[in-house]
């Protein structure tokens, strides 16, 4: 079957109200390529924003949610506020979220149950660091985060995966082509095994980390990379040039 390619734009805690908009307004009048599926991800402040100023077909995500209905939890947002938002999406599981705020794969996999459950959609990041890739431990690092988040949910086709090298994050490094063909290939090996062959075939699995204008189009070739999620492009023009980088 063919995937429908997948690019996401994670604004991480940046943006201004006149920025945000000039990037929905940018992204609504350029020509995108209508084979792939798009989803931004403003700060939770400017999510009702951007979904105000960006066209329909195009998608908006928060970059967090909590894993605990409506109720005193200061500070948090819920799937049925989203849902209420007209947010279908969230980022889950990114490497800021567990390597600086301390989530771990047990909470980001309750948090993947408690979105899909509820109706949001998924872009579930997993990745390993500098140390853990020297060591020759990718792989089994990606699979205990799959293996949590495995164990937590049922409804597949509310998730993408999203394989993020930590070590490449904002810091110019790139995965080879070469290596992330490989983790990619690994992860849907994975899921045949321990899920079913279905999911394995339908789930997309995007690269991510620092991902540009310049790298997209190689790396978009590759039969197990069905799209990206980016970082600081996604706030550049360029953008448009990483959603059309499968023409």
């Amino acid at each position: 079957m063919s995937r429908k390619f997948f690019v996401g734009g994670n604004f991480k805690m940046n943006g201004t109200i006149e920025s945000v908009k000039a990037i929905a307004k940018n992204l609504s009048e350029a020509q995108l390529d209508p084979n792939v599926e798009v989803v931004i991800a403003p700060p939770a402040l400017y999510l009702l924003l951007v979904r105000e100023h960006l066209k329909s077909g195009l998608e908006v995500a928060a970059q967090n949610v909590f894993d605990k209905p409506n109720g005193a939890y200061t500070g948090e947002i819920s799937v049925a506020q989203l849902k209420d938002s007209g947010i279908n999406w969230t980022i889950l599981g990114h490497s800021e979220r567990r390597t600086v705020l301390g989530e771990s794969d047990a909470v980001v996999a309750s948090k993947t149950k408690f979105a899909t459950e509820g109706g949001v959609n998924v872009i579930w990041c997993c990745g390993e660091s500098l140390e853990e890739r020297e060591a020759g431990q990718t792989i089994s690092v990606i699979e205990k985060q799959l293996a949590a988040v495995a164990g937590q949910i049922s409804d597949w086709s509310k998730v993408v995966i999203a394989y993020e090298p930590i070590w490449a994050i904002g810091t110019g490094k790139v995965a080879t082509v070469q290596q992330a063909q490989e983790v990619h290939e690994a992860i849907r090996k994975w899921l045949k095994a321990n899920v079913s062959e279905k999911v394995a075939e339908e789930t997309r699995i995007l690269y991510g980390g620092s991902v540009n204008g310049k790298n997209c189009k190689e790396l978009a070739k590759e039969k197990d990379i069905d799209g990206f999620l980016v970082g600081g492009a996604s706030l550049k023009p360029e953008f448009v040039d990483i959603i059309n980088s499968n023409l």
